[in-house]
């Protein structure tokens, strides 16, 4: 586009931060005029001009504030390299949404913006050169020079090599450690750390482990044990205390019936049978 051609460096330093990884920014996907278009929303560009990485940056103005980003990215909209857009409802949840291009641009924190800028293309033009130079030599492989294609014999031979030593190597030390585990359990890995995430020298050091469970585990499954047996000691408490709460209650009761009985309330409601004596 004419527009971003003629964008000062700076503002073209901002929009390759954000068009990059580093700017840390949400990208998502929509279907533009039936093609599929990456779109981000507005918040998430200004949050990217205050993070660290952008500061870093010699070509780039210096931003200090949210507003001074709100005003940065509202003037590089002018240029075209991000336009203002509406969200549509997508037919389903997988689908992208589509979108459509606001007839009034300017920059706000709560809208979507598409972007119609790719970034620096010179990786993937290196990348297509690099693709077709390798195509071109394996289809010119028998125009090679003799010591050329014996060199590339030699080399194949070698990453095979290679290639079977390291099987060779895995199928032994299986072997070895099932021996192991029946003679002397719990069984000896050679190169313990063969498959490990390592370097190459690391991968073969040590020579040899026992398969001890890890420790780690250990103590975790200890303190999982501990905190049920503590949890059930605190319950045994808070019950003994309750019945012990309640057993007080009812010896208080029973030793305050007795002294009620010089109050002036009637001991007993219940009928009294008295004598009468007879007529003489």
């Amino acid at each position: 586009m004419e527009q971003q051609a003629s964008a000062p460096p700076e503002y073209r330093a901002v929009v390759d931060f954000l068009r990059s990884g580093k700017s840390g920014m949400k990208v998502r996907v929509g279907v533009l005029n039936g093609k599929r278009i990456d779109y981000f929303k507005g918040r998430s560009a200004v949050k990217a001009l205050m993070t660290p990485a952008f500061a870093k940056l010699k070509k780039a103005p210096k931003i200090t504030t949210e507003d001074e980003a709100h005003q940065l990215l509202a003037t590089i909209n002018t240029f075209a390299f991000y336009l203002r857009v509406e969200r549509g409802q997508s037919t389903s949840a997988s689908s992208p949404r589509p979108l459509q291009i606001n007839p009034q641009q300017m920059f706000q924190q709560t809208d979507y913006y598409a972007w119609f800028y790719e970034g620096s293309q010179w990786t993937t033009y290196i990348g297509g050169i690099a693709m077709v130079a390798i195509m071109l030599a394996g289809v010119m492989f028998p125009l090679w020079p003799p010591i050329m294609r014996l060199g590339v014999w030699y080399l194949s031979i070698g990453v095979l090599g290679l290639i079977g030593l390291f099987f060779a190597i895995a199928i032994v030390r299986l072997i070895f450690y099932i021996i192991t585990v029946i003679v002397a359990s719990p069984g000896i890995w050679i190169f313990p750390k063969l498959f490990a995430d390592v370097g190459f020298v690391e991968s073969f050091i040590p020579l040899w482990e026992w398969d001890l469970p890890k420790k780690k585990g250990k103590k975790k499954r200890g303190e999982k044990s501990e905190k049920p047996s503590k949890s059930k000691s605190r319950s045994k408490a808070t019950s003994s205390a309750i019945s012990n709460a309640n057993g007080s209650s009812h010896t208080s009761v029973h030793e305050a019936s007795p002294a009620d009985s010089g109050s002036s309330r009637p001991e007993s409601r219940g009928p009294r049978i008295e004598e009468i004596p007879e007529d003489s």
